[in-house]
């Protein structure tokens, strides 16, 4: 019977509450902990001589895992690095998870740090050239979805006396690798050595970098920094935020956002910006990150978050900023839809200009109580009952939740049409879990894109029992980076020998437009 084997997961779950009396047996049921959501993976790059001479563009010297060094911290010494405000800020809110690779930077591998598992990566004032691989992983990183936050310096900061500066290995990035050399981001690196300026913020309410969670940017601050030259001709998402002195429009920009594919990018003109004036000893450093002549805690804050995918997107006039907006009004709509309809495979289709407006998913709400044409690998995690009740209907997919070691998947192909506005993969996930930490992420659930041949092409999200809490949650995600191929969704859910996390997945929907 369908739900047979998924219930011996409440073993795990309620073992510790059951009480055994004379002639009575009492069941208490213990509702899972919710914990602060970490949502958000950020890693910092170490791998690039970042640290070399007077740098130290690091959060920790406690590499990957900054809170190994503390585990709870506070104050920008509890983490020692020029970088530890930034990483301390953002730690405390309880919603990033921070790591820091000295590795060389890869994407859809099964290392740990590999780029598919982070949302966002920054590289501040690199000073080895990037690799053929590591070129090729960040323009993929970011065209399928990423964010690349990109700090640079004046020319001439070789620290490490290899022939090689920021700048220069910047600008080698966007014209030198094997994805897209054509100016993809729609800016260059100004080979400049600027003494000493405040560059101000353009005026725009709007913007998510100028105007976020961490408050509003008013000024910056340069210290033998460089600039921007913006090329809107090359890509229409170009923004300069924050100009030089005396500068506007396509020269002299200091603070750049841009997309790319599904992704989007932002870059800084100076390290001494983000710099916070502690760090390892013997290191000569410029308090940026507390000059009261600049905003620079919520410049870089708010800019993680909006990489992140913590914020709204950019107002510009690219397509790919209109795509993903059109695609989550779309994914809303769906879910509407979806509770409805979630017993049916085939949605309505209507035709939109050259688009005909549908749902693609096969099984979307699991509905027909098996699991076809979804594939899983244990067919009793489509399940029906009051351990883990369906969002809507009667049948949900119930991945892990047993306490022992398991890995559960769910995975359905699908063909994207080309020529469609949106194409917005949505679904409704509900975590419980029985771990007791607020900090390691024991637990996991990897939602991934894959090409034919089973190649991971993007990991769209990575949940964790750190995520835990009561009802669903509706995530959703462009796919229009995929449009005209067919591409495998895949959940993965990956729990250890103690403890269970369920992961419970609801009301899916593929809607293209």
């Amino acid at each position: 019977m369908t739900g047979v084997r998924k219930d011996r997961r409440l073993v795990a779950v309620f073992a510790a509450a059951i009480t055994i009396g004379a002639g009575l047996v009492g069941v208490t049921a213990i509702a899972p902990t919710a914990h602060a959501a970490t949502k958000y993976n950020v890693l910092f790059d170490d791998g690039h001589a970042e640290t070399a001479g007077n740098a130290d563009w690091i959060i920790s010297t406690s590499m990957p895992d900054p809170l190994a060094e503390n585990a709870n911290p506070s104050v920008e010494s509890d983490w020692t690095g020029a970088l530890s405000s930034w990483g301390v800020a953002l730690q405390k809110t309880g919603s990033y998870s921070l790591k820091t690779t000295k590795s060389a930077l890869s994407y859809g591998t099964s290392a740990s740090l590999d780029l598919s598992n982070f949302n966002a990566v920054v590289i501040d004032e690199p000073n080895t050239l990037f690799t053929a691989a590591e070129k090729t992983a960040l323009m993929n990183f970011v065209k399928n979805g990423g964010g690349l936050f990109l700090i640079s310096d004046h020319t001439g900061s070789d620290r490490n006396n290899d022939g090689y500066d920021s700048p220069a290995i910047i600008n080698d990035l966007m014209t030198n690798n094997t994805v897209d050399s054509n100016d993809p981001f729609g800016f260059s690196v100004d080979l400049l050595n600027i003494v000493k300026d405040v560059p101000k913020a353009i005026t725009d309410s709007t913007d998510p970098v100028l105007n976020g969670s961490f408050g509003t940017v008013k000024s910056s601050n340069i210290y033998n920094g460089t600039t921007e030259t913006l090329k809107p001709a090359d890509n229409s998402s170009v923004k300069g935020l924050l100009y030089r002195t005396g500068y506007s429009g396509n020269t002299g920009a200091f603070f750049t956002t841009s997309t790319f594919g599904s992704g989007k990018v932002a870059i800084w003109g100076d390290s001494s910006a983000a710099d916070d004036g502690t760090g390892e000893s013997g290191k000569s450093l410029h308090d940026g990150w507390n000059d009261t002549a600049g905003t620079n805690p919520a410049l870089a804050l708010n800019a993680t978050a909006w990489l992140a995918g913590a914020s709204g997107t950019t107002s510009t006039s690219s397509p790919t900023a209109s795509a993903s907006a059109s695609a989550s009004a779309s994914a809303s709509a769906s879910a509407s839809a979806s509770a409805s309809a979630s017993a049916s495979p085939t949605a309505t289709a209507t035709a939109t200009g050259s688009c005909t407006s549908s749902q693609l998913l096969g099984n979307s709400g699991f509905e027909t109580g098996s699991a076809s044409p979804w594939v899983v690998n244990d067919s009793s995690s489509i399940y029906s009952g009051t351990s883990e009740p369906a969002r809507t209907g009667s049948y949900d997919a119930w991945l892990d939740g047993y306490g022992t070691t398991t890995t559960d998947t769910l995975a359905q192909s699908v063909t994207l049409p080309s020529g469609c506005s949106s194409y917005a993969f949505s679904f409704y996930l509900h975590i419980d879990t029985a771990e007791t930490t607020t900090s390691t992420a024991y637990d996991t659930l990897k939602v991934q894109v894959l090409n034919s041949s089973g190649t991971v092409l993007s990991t769209l999200a990575t949940y964790s029992n750190l995520d835990a809490a009561s009802g669903y949650t509706q995530h959703s995600f462009s796919l229009a980076s995929y449009a005209g191929q067919t591409v495998t969704l895949k959940f993965t859910g990956a729990e250890d020998s103690v403890d269970q996390t369920s992961f419970v997945v609801d009301d899916t929907a593929l809607n293209v437009g």
